[in-house]
């Protein structure tokens, strides 16, 4: 499909040709009025739907009162939303910052900080193969993905990579490497592919960081606020990091990230380590206090593990015959983290979908990537299953 023309923006994005006006819940509105049905929600920012009102109502008090004034000064939104996230993970302190990108820039910088403070001189970060956690320098390096890294080096030294979900590999790099500090991973891989490790991965990881004097650091970017089916996808596995790290969903829109920090981590930043000039400021806060608050009265960390329950057996279902011939490979959700996993690449599918008036996504080129608002309906959950059944038969049968 041809892509429009995109006039003085740079062409950093393959944008599909369409234009949305407007939403509300799970549906948007392009320019001719056409309605779509939303399952990617952003990328798993727009968790509480589109307009929601509550966040736009909140948006529009703190516009008129006060949006922004720098962190050289309290700020009592910010203050309110430090403590209603601790409250919720376990943590003990958080940095503001503008996106994910940043939110896992600061992780970097504490086990960097954290290893200085050690004696060693040149920090490791233990990484993971197919792992995704921003386009910075830091967070490019970190990240496990050769094709969004090309064209970009040298890039950022400090990082070791090992496969995802083999707790063996990473043992053996903490055994050879004394300059490991930290291990940094993702609970679900999303942009990997929506990888599920086995559910001892974390914990044998939180061990091994407590016997190796490292920081367990989990980026809870896409994971995070609700949508795995727990508040954050490390709780899960019943144990406890020292750094976490949160954007997308927590503004269901409004940009704003985190980076939390406990236990030995949670002291090692001080006055003049680290800033924001925008993180933190009292519109994001206030918009992100109104997400909170809306998840934990609508209780959409369990409407998410349902409703991931749900799409799990009505693609069992309505996908056996093709499972039974090996084009369908794989189908996992964890929460509302939906894959459906092919043995071809089925990148063509999201133009096809947008025709469907369903917007999906495809990641890693095999891999038909679904991240609804967890304030979906059963029928619009069949909506989304029906149009990925149609299309993924279709793709087998044009193939054949």
């Amino acid at each position: 499909m041809a892509h429009a023309d995109q006039g003085t923006l740079m062409p950093t994005y393959a944008r599909l040709p369409v234009t949305f006006t407007h939403g509300e819940g799970c549906s948007l509105w392009d320019t001719d009025g056409r309605r779509y049905l939303d399952a990617v929600s952003g990328i798993a920012v727009c968790s509480l739907g589109h307009a929601r009102r509550e966040v736009a109502e909140a948006l529009a008090e703190q516009a008129l009162s006060l949006v922004h004034t720098s962190n050289l000064y309290q700020i009592e939104h910010q203050q309110a939303l430090s403590n209603k996230l601790c409250q919720l993970s376990g943590m003990e302190k958080v940095f503001f910052a503008n996106s994910g990108a940043e939110a896992n820039e600061a992780a970097i910088k504490v086990a960097r900080l954290y290893g200085h403070n050690k004696g060693i001189e040149a920090p490791v970060v233990l990484v993971m193969e197919h792992s995704f956690h921003g386009r910075t320098m830091a967070t490019l390096s970190a990240t496990g993905n050769v094709k969004v890294q090309q064209g970009f080096g040298p890039l950022l030294a400090g990082f070791e990579r090992v496969a995802y979900g083999n707790s063996a590999a990473a043992e053996k790099v903490l055994a050879e490497n004394p300059n490991v500090v930290a291990i940094l991973v993702e609970p679900v891989q999303g942009e990997g592919g929506v990888n599920i490790p086995s559910a001892d991965y974390l914990s044998t990881l939180r061990a091994l960081c407590d016997q190796y004097d490292c920081l367990l650091m989990v980026d809870e970017i896409q994971t995070g606020m609700c949508r795995t089916g727990q508040w954050f996808g490390f709780q899960h596995s019943n144990i406890q990091p020292d750094v976490m790290t949160l954007a997308k969903a927590l503004g269901n829109g409004v940009p704003i990230g985190a980076c939390l920090a406990g236990g030995k981590a949670a002291d090692v930043f001080g006055p003049g380590n680290h800033g924001s000039t925008f993180g933190g400021n009292p519109l994001s806060c206030r918009a992100a206090l109104a997400v909170v608050d809306v998840m934990e009265k609508e209780n959409l960390a369990q409407a998410a593990a349902d409703m991931g329950e749900y799409f799990m057996t009505q693609f069992s279902q309505q996908l056996a015959h093709l499972q039974a011939k090996g084009v369908v490979t794989d189908i996992r959700a964890k929460g509302l983290m939906v894959a459906v996993q092919l043995d071809r690449d089925c990148s063509a599918l999201v133009a096809q979908a947008l025709e469907h008036g369903v917007l999906i996504n495809v990641t890693a080129g095999n891999v038909i990537r679904l991240l609804p608002p967890l304030v979906l309906t059963i029928a619009e959950a069949d909506q989304i299953i029906e149009a990925v059944t149609t299309l993924v038969n279709k793709l087998v049968g044009e193939a054949a």
